[in-house]
């Protein structure tokens, strides 16, 4: 995949989980929350890597 391509699918992944975060901690699922906000930060790392990798 190009670069662009993947720069949106991982900053898709971290606003469609940073949602799903925001959910889980509302209803007090307090695991799930975890989770969600570990896969945030791989998913960032991830978009960090793909934007600097020129």
């Amino acid at each position: 995949m190009k670069r662009r391509n993947l720069q949106l699918l991982y900053a898709g992944g971290i606003a469609l989980n940073a949602v799903a975060l925001i959910a889980a901690a509302t209803t007090g699922s307090t695991l799930y929350a975890a989770t969600f906000g570990l896969v945030i930060v791989y998913l960032s790392v991830r978009y960090w890597m793909v934007s600097s990798d020129r």
